[in-house]
Formats: C-alpha cells, structure tokens, sequence
C-alpha cells in the first residue's frame, strides 16, 4: 500500500516523505510536528503512515484508509 514515512533527517530534525520519494514533502524541527502534517498528509491522501526513531526503526504505524488488516470489531 501506499505509504508516508516521518524520519530522520541527517541534517537535524525531521522530514515526512513519500514511500520511495528521493525529496521529503516536509522538513520540521520536532518530532511532534513532523507527526502531525505526516497524519494530516496521510488521511488526506489515504495511506498509511509510519513513524519511525532517531535509528530509523518503525516505531508506529497508522492507517488512514484502506487497511489491508483492519481491527475486528
């Protein structure tokens, strides 16, 4: 599925990038705010978005749309 990536950027900070985009979308200060435009971006554009450390490890996954595993009510 389509995906957004929070990561770190090896210049400081952080950046929100296309699965597979050379280019981030966006280049934030905090961690925090990285997470919100990457959630905003990922529900707007229905793809899943994942979080990941300062070591690059996922470290949270959401889905915002079309989940192939979604939760049994």
């Amino acid at each position: 599925p389509p995906t957004h990536h929070v990561v770190p950027s090896g210049s400081g900070g952080w950046n929100v990038r296309r699965g597979g985009a050379d280019r981030a979308s966006g280049h934030f200060d905090t961690k925090e705010q990285a997470v919100d435009y990457g959630r905003e971006v990922s529900r707007n554009q229905q793809t899943e978005l994942r979080i990941h450390n300062r070591d690059g490890r996922i470290a949270q996954s959401d889905s915002h749309g079309r989940d192939p595993n979604p939760p049994r009510g």
